[in-house]
């Protein structure tokens, strides 16, 4: 038995709580991941996982395993490529996902500058505003807007997302311009609502240094930022835009900033990919490209946080969500 390749089955069957998933991932028979681990089970003479016909589990003993196997196959990694590293440029496929706004204003107008530098990298790229399951879909990173919730993973932050409270002239003419947080209390919202909970998202302003959330009626919710901020511009009502997308129309006329001495409440934008794969040369590469291509762009700027790393605990995972969303 190659207990180096039963070390990668069983934590990928781990990871992703499904033999069949593991075996997708791995590129091998689904048949042959249950028979690896039966083999590794029985090299071990201890009992790895508690199968029913639902949903797995590790055992205590499976558990512990699990987590010696994480360090061992990441220190593995580590060596590989500190051996490769300088002697040849990083290659290969490289799975991302980014919120849909940055990746088609920001990401993709620059992606010739990230081949120039990195010919030999095959980039597959995703536009999504709903939370990826790394590990279950086969993601390297994710950029993601808003607070981190998986201990999991790692987070680099990258950037500040900044929002502006805006409106069209045909809302303000129909419904008035609020001038204070009182006034809207008369007003709509174009309502976003996070995918999974299918909750709407309050409205954020910042009142002397404290956050106040504003909840809303509304007509029409979404969970699309071009929708959202498209129902903006027909007057459905107020919106909190992406400041990267809200100022050409607010340069045309088409969008009216509104509430401007009580800002939305800035989110981080960060880098984030799975524990064992933060020395890949790959995902190296492009997270250092992405953060030096937010820290070029004024709309992002990160001074104080620039370029740190945000390592979060390695644990048995729990919880999927990579980050509460926020377009």
């Amino acid at each position: 038995m190659d207990r180096l390749h039963a070390m990668k089955v069983f934590t990928r069957v781990v990871d992703t709580n499904s033999f069949s998933r593991a075996a997708d991932t791995l590129d091998i028979p689904r048949a042959s991941a249950t028979t690896i681990v039966q083999s590794l089970e029985a090299h071990l003479k201890v009992q790895l996982l508690h199968r029913t016909t639902r949903r797995l589990s590790l055992t205590p003993d499976g558990a512990a395993y699990y987590e010696r196997c994480v360090r061992i196959l990441a220190d593995i990694e580590e060596t590989e490529a500190s051996l490769s590293h300088g002697r040849r440029a990083p290659s290969g496929k490289l799975r991302v996902d980014v919120p849909t706004a940055i990746g088609k204003l920001i990401v993709m107008p620059r992606l010739d500058e990230f081949h120039e530098r990195y010919p030999d990298i095959e980039l597959m790229v995703g536009f999504s505003d709903k939370p990826v399951d790394l590990i279950q879909e086969s993601v390297d990173c994710v950029i993601r807007i808003g607070t981190l919730q998986d201990s999991t993973l790692v987070a680099r932050r990258i950037g500040i997302f900044e929002r502006l409270t805006v409106a069209s002239p045909l809302y303000l003419e129909r419904h008035g311009t609020p001038k204070t947080l009182e006034d809207l209390q008369d007003h709509l919202a174009v309502n976003y609502f996070l995918g999974r909970t299918s909750r709407n998202m309050d409205l954020t302003f910042i009142v002397e240094g404290e956050t106040v959330e504003v909840k809303m009626p509304g007509k029409i919710a979404v969970n699309d930022v071009d929708a959202y901020v498209a129902g903006g511009l027909k007057g459905v009502g107020l919106i909190q835009a992406p400041r990267l997308m809200a100022l050409p129309y607010l340069q045309s006329g088409e969008l009216v900033e509104v509430l401007s001495q009580w800002k939305p409440m800035p989110l981080p934008i960060s880098a984030v990919y799975p524990h064992n794969r933060h020395l890949s040369p790959t995902v190296r590469v492009f997270v250092d490209w992405v953060a030096e291509l937010f820290g070029r762009c004024a709309q992002f700027s990160n001074e104080k946080s620039e370029g740190r790393q945000e390592p979060l605990r390695h644990e048995v995972p729990a919880s999927r969500d990579v980050v509460e969303l926020a377009m």
